[in-house]
């Protein structure tokens, strides 16, 4: 009876021991996990942080996809048409005769301009058609002429549709020749002087391009030259 009591006492010695150890381990599992959050956590701040500054650093997305760029057949494709519409405009301007300046430089008031007249504002540009009388004998035949603001048309136009509106215009308003007025716009407040000026330098360009002479009204200080 005394040799079977001491293994009877070891395993319940044992058995509690062994238990704790059981139980132990669960608690070392949680606080590892703990900690990996914790981890987890410390890091997961530097790196928002770093994709708020940055959207285009290593790990980081942007959700917007970049914008379809234009091939270089589409982009050349684009410059042969507009240089193609340029010649075809240029060409048509040409079948006007050269300007004869002994006409239109006695001119001094733009009601008795009988060429296209352009009036540049800050947006766009005003054209000023007059059109001759149909019957210019219509008087002596004991008709009636018609006033000249009843010949008269005035079109805004922007830039980039003005050589467009000028090749468009018949040759019997081109009587001076191949010559245009330009004036800044009189009635335009002192603060778009500064883009009313672009315009008209924007202007004299397409006019240089289009074989035009230009007739300035307007100087670079907005005085009038006439």
């Amino acid at each position: 009876m005394v040799t079977n009591r001491w293994p009877h006492t070891s395993r319940q010695r044992n058995a509690p021991l062994a238990m704790l150890d059981f139980v132990a381990r669960p608690h070392s599992l949680m606080v590892s996990f703990i900690e990996r959050q914790r981890r987890w956590k410390a890091l997961s701040v530097p790196l928002a942080l770093l994709c708020a500054l940055g959207p285009g650093s290593t790990g980081c997305k942007t959700a917007s996809p970049s914008p379809e760029q234009p091939s270089r057949a589409t982009v050349r494709q684009a410059r042969q048409a507009a240089q193609s519409k340029e010649d075809a405009e240029r060409q048509q301007l040409e079948q006007i005769p050269p300007p004869s300046k002994t006409r239109y430089l006695s001119v001094r008031t733009k009601d008795a301009y009988s060429n296209p007249f352009l009036v540049v504002h800050p947006q766009t540009v005003t054209l000023t058609i007059l059109y001759p009388d149909r019957d210019p004998n219509g008087f002596d035949a004991g008709g009636i002429l018609r006033p000249a603001k009843a010949r008269k048309q005035e079109v805004d136009v922007r830039l980039e549709n003005l050589p467009q509106a000028l090749a468009s215009l018949p040759p019997e308003v081109w009587p001076y020749g191949r010559v245009v007025a330009i004036e800044e716009s009189p009635t335009a407040p002192r603060k778009e002087r500064v883009a009313i000026r672009r315009n008209v330098e924007a202007a004299i360009q397409i006019l240089n391009d289009l074989g035009i002479v230009v007739d300035e009204w307007t100087g670079s200080n907005g005085a009038l030259l006439r």
